[in-house]
Order: structure tokens, then sequence, then C-alpha cells
């Protein structure tokens, strides 16, 4: 039988099985891990892309021990919105991480909402709009 443990020093195999699961659960979105004292995996598009992971968030909630939602400065992630949380042991301290692309990050409501004119035209032109509104009516 075949056994897999999270701890920190949990590697990419032990991590794996749970890691691919996230991955199908998430509808494929970008997922990654890794323990406190070993590298990890990162995982897109249904294949392990990476066996020896980390990433700047990753790591930073190791050190912190508190969820950060941001857009990493560098690495394969760079300026794309990520959640990264951390997995506690008994005592409360961090002992891995687990992050993913967070697509509800990608759409900033507000600047959606300024810019929904532009867009418009932009799907519309100056024709009548294939788009329709809550009604059934045209957008225009």
């Amino acid at each position: 039988m075949e056994t897999y443990e999270i701890s920190a020093a949990a590697d990419s195999r032990a991590l794996q099985p749970i890691l691919m699961a996230l991955h199908e659960l998430l509808n494929r979105l970008p997922v990654t891990a890794r323990s406190r004292e070993r590298p990890g995996i990162r995982i897109e598009n249904g294949q392990v892309v990476d066996m020896v992971y980390t990433g700047p968030v990753l790591e930073e909630v190791l050190e912190v021990n508190e969820i950060r939602r941001v857009r990493p400065a560098d690495g394969p992630y760079r300026g794309i919105p990520v959640v990264v949380a951390p997995v506690r042991g008994s005592d409360g301290t961090a002992i891995a991480a687990i992050g993913v692309v967070d697509i509800t990050g990608i759409f900033d409501l507000a600047s959606l909402m300024e810019h929904q004119s532009a867009i418009i035209s932009q799907v519309c032109g100056t024709g009548p709009c294939p788009v329709e509104g809550p009604r059934g009516e045209p957008v225009r």
C-alpha cells in the first residue's frame, strides 16, 4: 500500500497526488506547493511541469504563516494573481504551502465597469450589437 505524508520534509512525490487532485478539482488551474524543508511541485494543463519547484510567494507564506493574495513580482507567475495558503501542523506552524492561480483576481470589477463602454464598442462596433442586455434587448 502506498502512503504519502504531508510534513515539513515532504518532497514533491508526497505532494503530487494531492496537488493533482486539487488541480483537477479547480478545472486545471495551475497549482504549486512545497514543504518547509524541500522544493515542491508545479502542475499545469494536467501535467507536472516541475518536480523541484519553489516560488517567492510559497516561500513568503511559509515564513509568515498567513494566506497571501498577490501578483508575484517574479517567477513563472509574474504579474498573475495567485492565492497561496499555509498547510499548518498540529502546533500551528506552517509545514507546507499550496498555491493556485487566482482567476477571481484577474478581473478587476471597478476597472471593467470603468471601461464598459469601450468594451461594448469593441464587441459591437458601430452596427447593431449581437450582445443582449438583461431584458433581451441589444446593448448599445
